[in-house]
């Protein structure tokens, strides 16, 4: 059923100061016809590599399956108290954790797609990355990223070699690879490593080098320290067996305790630069197999965190073409394993926030929890494909024709389901 809710470059030093603090199927059919508008519009992807439990953070509450799939890590439906959800419709509630995004919903600058994700059902996560990364659903040969391909739409003429699109926090994302020049600002190594930080002869020449006064030096230390520390904290703290898999399904995402410096920095440089219209981050830890939490927990504190990146990145992108989107390689399973976390899914929920998102309602087509209406009778169902969404958003942002979407993102059709997701469109 359809939804009826209610609706200048930085200087040399401060760019080697922010990386040394991290170093760490079926043909197209028509597309909609509607006319764009914007014409200074940028885009921020923030990906969650290890798949996000949607479940979790649009708690379905209304839906009599859902507290029965998950006796223990189930959101309690809203009463107004700190333990519950906190309601957005007559069907859908937002997790506790993520209550400073609420404000967006009710401004209507918050929106989401609740069943989407990619036609080919691979569970694998490298597979489900790379396909989603090169949206290129169920094809494994190499390809370029699609956002670097967007970049080359947004360029403008005469094309230079200035870069369109940068990425914080990964060293080489396949979403950006390809032939468009990109800005990246890495965070180094695994954050299980302190990176650059751990030669000690290395180490002593950056603290000296910012051992002044000046508030750059003071947040250099500070995040020295605080790097040293979470990769002696993060490497003890979990049992190998599982740490090994979910940094394998991380993909060499940051911890999603940097997420919220990752996005400080992000937004200053696409603030100081405008010729950056489109930027990445990313963050991995959200493979919950094993004690995912409820209202409280591992999962909550991961949602607090990201909660806390997207308001620091919606303080430089409250501009009327500005939009971030919030997508996972897949969901995760309607039911609670027998660890009290959940598996490897398919459907799942992508986020858009922004002026131009028809937001304060969720879009497209929501089939609920029951057996019969479940992928494989176990998880949600991708009722929309993440191109189309996307198409959905980059039409009007960037003013892009048919052909320039098609290059874009090879093989989506436009979903009339989705049609008035952007307020543009």
């Amino acid at each position: 059923m359809n939804s009826s809710s209610k609706h200048s470059k930085p200087n040399r030093r401060a760019v080697l100061a922010a990386g040394a603090c991290l170093a760490l199927g079926a043909g197209p059919r028509a597309w909609a016809q509607a006319a764009p508008t914007a014409t200074d519009g940028r885009l921020v992807v923030v990906f969650l590599r290890g798949a996000l439990d949607s479940l979790s953070a649009f708690v379905p509450y209304a839906d009599p399956h859902y507290a029965r799939l998950r006796p223990s890590i189930a959101i309690a439906p809203p009463d107004g108290t700190a333990a519950t959800a906190l309601r957005l419709d007559d069907r859908f509630a937002l997790h506790p954790a993520l209550a400073a995004l609420q404000p967006w919903w009710q401004a209507g600058q918050l929106a989401f797609v609740p069943a989407a994700g990619s036609p080919d059902g691979t569970r694998s996560h490298f597979d489900a990355q790379y396909q989603w990364e090169t949206a290129r659903p169920g094809q494994r040969a190499d390809a370029p990223g699609w956002l670097n391909r967007l970049a080359a739409q947004v360029g403008g003429q005469p094309v230079d070699a200035r870069p369109r699109v940068v990425g914080v926090g990964e060293a080489s994302p396949r979403l950006l690879a390809g032939a468009q020049p990109v800005q990246l600002v890495a965070h180094g190594q695994a954050a299980r490593r302190a990176g650059s930080l751990e030669p000690a002869r290395q180490r002593e020449a950056l603290m000296a080098l910012y051992g002044g006064d000046d508030a750059l030096s003071a947040a250099f230390r500070q995040g020295a320290v605080a790097r040293l520390a979470s990769a002696r904290d993060l490497a003890s703290d979990m049992p190998p067996d599982v740490a090994r898999e979910m940094q394998s399904a991380s993909n060499g995402a940051a911890p999603v305790s940097l997420l919220e410096q990752d996005a400080r920095n992000l937004a200053t440089l696409m603030r100081k630069d405008r010729r950056l219209r489109l930027g990445f981050l990313s963050a991995g830890g959200w493979d919950t197999h094993v004690n995912q939490g409820a209202a409280t927990g591992a999962l909550a504190g991961s949602l607090q965190r990201l909660a806390g990146a997207l308001l620091a990145l919606r303080h430089d992108f409250g501009e009327p073409g500005d939009v971030i989107v919030v997508a996972s390689e897949f969901g995760r399973t309607a039911a609670e394993n027998g660890t009290r976390g959940t598996d490897h899914g398919h459907g799942n929920a992508i986020w858009l926030i922004g002026d131009g998102v028809a937001g304060g309602r969720w879009h497209g087509r929501w089939t609920g929890l029951a057996p019969a209406d479940l992928n494989e009778q176990r998880d949600l169902p991708a009722h929309h494909d993440f191109r189309a969404v996307l198409a959905q958003v980059l039409r009007p942002t960037f003013q892009l024709t048919d052909s320039a979407l098609q290059d874009v993102l090879p093989g989506a059709a436009w979903d009339r389901r989705l049609d008035g997701l952007m307020r543009r469109a």
